[in-house]
């Protein structure tokens, strides 16, 4: 198809260029009516000549000259013109020496050669409607007998007619008889060409004639350099864009070959016809073809493919591009050979165009002409907006279109990839190469398509606009109503999918109620069932016991947790990691997002080091629930936010399994004879009720603690994001509400602030080892007093056991050290949060009121003798 389309096209161009030249018959009545009005003798026989303006090999026969491709071409008389016709009353030339001079020329030009040039197929390229045939030799490989008559012999009335003459194949790319191409300029570089042809006149030229010439030639070399441009940028890599825009300029460059056929044909039969006629008949065309030539100069200079910039665009190295290219299987090297170069195409032609529309403000010829080829190279970018818009699919096979498609990105791996890359990674914006005109709407373009998208993939559910006129080009007044309607019925469609078909705010209720321990008596069921196997090292624990267990304790009849539909999604997992540590090294990454990626991985293969460094972590410090989430409701519960609710999990733990301990502590003390037991040494007594005090302390602190952050945090924040979510109008929007309900309740529970985090982390520890350490004090207590041991340890002959006093001064000094460690803790942590509290989160002075009641000695042991 393209080499059929290739040959009609040079042939028709052939056809236009030559225009009146193949009508020998015409030629040779304008020469003869030449020489009549200068009184020359016609042209004899032996002055006639074949036009060889072709450039197929040719045999002569007889008369006729046939050519390989068998077109037929008869001879002409080769008259020699003064100038137009029936301008001889004006000339005031000398007919006889005139006479003289043209006949010695034309025996010079008839003179015997054996110069038989041929034309050849060029192979096909890219380019689809690029040259086939090989190009006309050039006049420097002439033989001497071929050269036409000096300039300097001739009048000056015969100077013009032969410029005139000239000009006309000039102006279509070929050489002339007296203007050639300069020696420098080869026209089978690419290079040269695109730069376009320059020129030398024969010497002899009349001066005025000469300066004259030389203004029009600029014309011409501008019609090589965009004609060349054209056939080079029509190429397969430079994508639908720069195709259309050539398309646009081939029409433009046809019109102009027609106004040179009319052009020539003035020539031949206006007497009027002049060189000074001919310029102006040119100026808005030259005007038109300096534009055309000025914008193909700035569409090459960023495609580094003129010679002055290739140097440097061998070091503007596009990486990005490059490992692209290498990741879809494709070559380093680009089309031109650079490596990395990059091609202006898709947006960046059409911000090109726009820019020059806009610097074209004061002239309206300029102005049409780029506001045509913005036009007509606008359409098949336009084609691929309204369909990323209105269907949720990308169709750019040259990637030039604003939306990039990552297609390595699945959705199947969605659950298991924490970044989430099919919705932040898979389609994005190719920043450099936005439109000017959807630079404001350059979001909502992204995120209409991403919708559609989603929804379509969720089932096959096809919401694609059903749209009959949509905007062609960017000059359609309801271009930016098109991109609005669309992202409103983009985010309609999701929406709706998200909160009606696939119920996202009882899928949030669900991970309310296991993560945020609300309404939890199932779950402190399952921490009675799985007590012993919690109690080993995190790497010891049997998950699948425990995995079987919270089933067990899910199905309860009579808990929250039997009816809900969602249950199967829970599951049970160990993090080898510690709270306190993995807190601290997302924080101080930067911050739960950028810091999560890298240490999600780590702590799922975990470093021996690590695992070294966590030993002591216990079942319930590791245990950590996981959640799975189908598509399309990932997009809202990501990993990223899995996460998050993780990390709220496992704090929210940690404060009940201490005041589960501090609760058996104090069980022990009320049941157990040694703490009951009235002692007859009354330091005895008072390091009891210091015990006692210290443990109500405690427990105080961590059960403020506990309902600060789920009473004052987590549910203020909870009925907020309910209730954004019945007035949310866009997906994003609900998504990042969601984010930022995490957020907030992770930095008012103190977990987004290191030196928060390290006091906390603290003070947990000195209250954990206080409670494991009541629960072997009876023993020592005995060892000092052994009047607090049982009757039935009494009766088996420790009665005559006495008082250690040493032991007992032992005891008030690991006792002293609990009290100073977690008081001065405490202050420390409570002048913390009133700093916080004034400058980053107010929320924290209830939290200072509250616990400023377990700071107080004397107001703690009221609740001890009550409790």
């Amino acid at each position: 198809m393209a080499s059929s389309s290739s040959r009609a096209y040079h042939t028709s161009t052939e056809s236009t260029r030559r225009g009146h030249r193949t009508d020998g018959s015409s030629r040779a009545r304008a020469r003869e009516r030449a020489a009549e009005t200068t009184n020359s003798p016609p042209p004899s026989a032996s002055a006639r000549r074949p036009v060889t303006r072709g450039s197929f090999s040719s045999t002569v026969i007889g008369d006729k000259r046939i050519t390989e491709r068998s077109h037929v071409t008869e001879t002409t008389s080769r008259g020699v013109r003064t100038k137009s016709p029936n301008r001889d009353e004006k000339a005031g030339s000398k007919p006889d020496s005139f006479s003289a001079g043209v006949g010695a020329a034309l025996s010079r030009i008839n003179s015997p050669t054996a110069w038989n040039p041929e034309a050849t197929l060029i192979p096909p390229t890219t380019a689809p409607l690029a040259s086939r045939i090989s190009i006309a030799p050039l006049a420097s490989q002439l033989p001497t007998s071929c050269f036409p008559p000096a300039l300097d012999e001739m009048t000056l009335g015969l100077q013009e007619a032969s410029i005139l003459e000239d000009l006309l194949f000039v102006f279509m790319g070929y050489e002339g008889q007296y203007i050639r191409f300069r020696s420098d300029y080869n026209p089978a570089s690419e290079s040269d060409r695109l730069a376009g042809p320059q020129f030398k006149i024969l010497p002899g030229l009349d001066p005025s004639l000469r300066d004259l010439t030389n203004t029009m030639l600029k014309m011409a070399t501008h019609y090589g350099a965009v004609e060349a441009f054209a056939e080079v940028h029509s190429r397969e890599e430079f994508g639908a864009v720069n195709h259309a825009l050539c398309s646009s300029i081939r029409k433009l460059l046809k019109e102009y070959l027609v106004l040179i056929a009319q052009l020539e044909h003035q020539f031949l039969t206006s007497p009027s016809f002049t060189l000074h006629v001919l310029h102006l008949r040119t100026l808005p065309t030259s005007h038109m073809m300096f534009q055309l030539y000025s914008l193909a100069r700035e569409m090459l200079r960023r495609n580094s493919m003129l010679e002055d910039d290739l140097e440097d665009s061998v070091d503007d190295l596009d990486m990005e591009n490059i490992l692209e290219s290498l990741r879809e299987g494709g070559d380093i090297v680009g089309s031109r050979g650079v490596p990395g170069s990059k091609i202006c195409k898709g947006g960046s032609v059409l911000g090109l165009l726009t820019l020059r529309l806009a610097s074209m403000a004061g002239d309206p010829a300029a102005r049409s002409l780029l506001s045509l080829l913005l036009r007509e190279a606008s359409r098949p970018y336009m084609n691929m907006l309204n369909e990323w818009l209105h269907h949720g699919m990308i169709r750019d096979p040259h990637a030039e279109f604003l939306i990039k498609e990552q297609k390595s990105i699945r959705r199947e791996r969605l659950e298991e990839d924490y970044t989430d890359e099919y919705w932040e990674k898979r389609y994005t914006i190719r920043d450099g190469d936005v439109p000017p005109q959807l630079e404001g709407v350059k979001e909502k373009v992204l995120l209409a398509g991403k919708y559609l998208n989603v929804v379509r993939e969720c089932g096959g559910v096809d919401v694609s606009k059903d749209v009959g006129d949509v905007p062609k080009s960017f000059e359609d007044i309801r271009f930016l109503d098109n991109v609005n309607s669309a992202y409103a019925h983009a985010n309609e469609s999701l929406l709706n999918l998200l909160l009606t078909t696939h119920a996202l705010p009882a899928r949030l209720r669900s991970l309310k109620h296991y993560f945020f321990l609300d309404r939890s008596d199932f779950f402190s069921y399952f921490l009675e069932l799985g007590a012993t196997e919690l109690q080993k090292q995190a790497k010891k624990v049997n998950v699948g016991k425990l995995q079987s267990l919270l089933d067990l304790a899910l199905r309860q009849p009579g808990s929250i947790a039997a009816s809900d539909p969602f249950k199967e999604d829970v599951k049970v997992q160990m993090n080898e990691v510690g709270l306190t540590k993995w807190l601290m090294r997302v924080v101080s990454v930067s911050g739960i997002d950028e810091g999560a990626t890298t240490f999600e991985e780590s702590h799922r293969t975990p470093a021996v080091s690590s695992i070294e460094d966590d030993k002591s972590v216990i079942g319930f410090n590791a245990l950590e629930l996981d959640y799975s989430v189908p598509f399309p409701l990932s997009l809202v519960i990501s990993r990223k936010t899995v996460l998050r609710y993780q990390l709220l999990f496992r704090y929210l733990l940690s404060l009940r399994h201490l005041e589960t301990l501090l609760v058996q502590a104090w069980q022990d003390h009320n049941t157990l004879y040694t703490w009951k037991h009235k002692s007859k040494y009354p330091q005895v007594e008072l390091w009891k009720r210091r015990a006692w005090t210290l443990r109500a302390r405690m427990l105080v602190f961590v059960q403020q603690l506990l309902y600060f952050c789920t009473s004052e945090v987590v549910e203020p924040n909870w009925n907020g994001l309910m209730k954004r979510l019945e007035e949310v109008r866009t997906v994003d929007e609900l998504m990042q509400d969601h984010v930022d309900f995490l957020d907030t309740c992770l930095k008012e529970c103190m977990l987004t602030n290191s030196k928060l985090l390290k006091i906390h982390a603290k003070i947990m520890m000195t209250c954990t080892m206080f409670a494991s350490y009541t629960s072997h004090l009876s023993k020592a207590l005995i060892t000092a007093d052994p009047d607090l041991a049982s009757p039935s340890a009494k009766y088996m002959g420790n009665e005559d056991a006495a008082f250690d006093q040493v032991r007992l001064d032992k005891l008030s000094d690991n006792l002293s050290k609990y009290e100073e460690n977690f008081s001065r803790h405490l202050k420390i942590l409570l002048d913390a949060l009133n700093y916080y509290a004034a400058t980053e989160t107010v929320v924290l002075l209830g939290l200072c009121a509250r616990l400023s009641t377990a700071s107080n000695d004397a107001d703690t042991q009221g609740l001890v003798m009550t409790g």
